[in-house]
């Protein structure tokens, strides 16, 4: 039997282009905060190469992509060589926490929406090549799941990832914005700027102001394909049943000095 596709790529197979949790404001957020001009700027898990393209908008000396995904990987060098970027660009197909890049060599680094689907271990793992990899007062700027409030119990928590499991068929861990500064902190990162926002991925409001006219594509794809249809309509059942204490986060974080 095959494995459910991921919550994520049901969303892109039906024409999404913006799957991030807190969308476009969030990711915008994110890199209005982030020194991007003339800035060397690596992206973990670019995914569809929606921010890709909004980073090279901004100039940067060079780019790089990771993603474990060879499928993704692929997608986003399409995009990019579409793009014809005035700088530098690769994507290496390795994953987030063993990128093999040399030490200080990013002045900036991004991701989005891939930390929320790990262990906290493997969190920790991530942001720390993250720390490994930015020179001293390089910024790592992330868009992930949120839990609210800050003191919620266990129970609650349990419970909003087990149906988060079983809506994304993706084991997401979205944590607290006590718990993602703690992750920061043992890192070597410093909280610079928060952002918070709801999880409306899948509301009217959000989907219109993510996509313009693809609303329609998207839309039609619905009514084309029952079973992607049901799939959705379950997702979108889960994150209203969590509406309360689900959202979205972006965090711009910077590497504290080396003592």
């Amino acid at each position: 039997m095959n494995k459910p596709q991921a919550g994520h790529w049901v969303l892109a197979t039906l024409g999404k282009k913006v799957l991030r949790p807190g969308g476009r404001e969030t990711t915008n957020f994110l890199l209005n905060h982030s020194p991007i001009t003339g800035a060397r700027v690596v992206e973990f898990a670019p995914g569809l190469g929606i921010t890709a393209a909004e980073i090279l908008s901004r100039t940067p000396r060079s780019y790089v992509g990771i993603d474990a995904d060879p499928s993704a990987c692929e997608t986003t060098r399409r995009r990019l060589n579409e793009l014809q970027p005035p700088c530098q660009v690769s994507v290496r197909e390795c994953p987030a926490d063993a990128t093999g890049l040399e030490d200080g060599t990013a002045d900036v680094v991004v991701g989005e929406a891939m930390l929320s689907m790990q262990t906290d271990a493997h969190k920790l793992a991530i942001m720390r090549e993250a720390a490994r990899i930015l020179r001293t007062g390089g910024i790592y700027a992330i868009h992930e799941l949120l839990l609210t409030p800050a003191e919620l119990d266990e129970e609650s928590k349990t419970a909003i990832q087990r149906d988060l499991a079983r809506a994304i068929k993706v084991n997401a861990r979205p944590l607290t914005i006590d718990e993602w500064s703690d992750l920061a902190t043992q890192a070597g990162f410093e909280v610079v700027k928060t952002f918070t926002t709801s999880m409306s991925l899948l509301e009217p409001r959000r989907l219109i102001a993510d996509e313009g006219l693809g609303v329609f594509k998207i839309a039609f794809n619905l009514l084309r394909q029952p079973e992607l249809r049901k799939r959705v309509v379950t997702m979108r059942a889960t994150f209203s049943k969590h509406a309360e204490h689900l959202g979205a986060i972006g965090l711009v974080l910077k590497k504290s000095d080396v003592s």
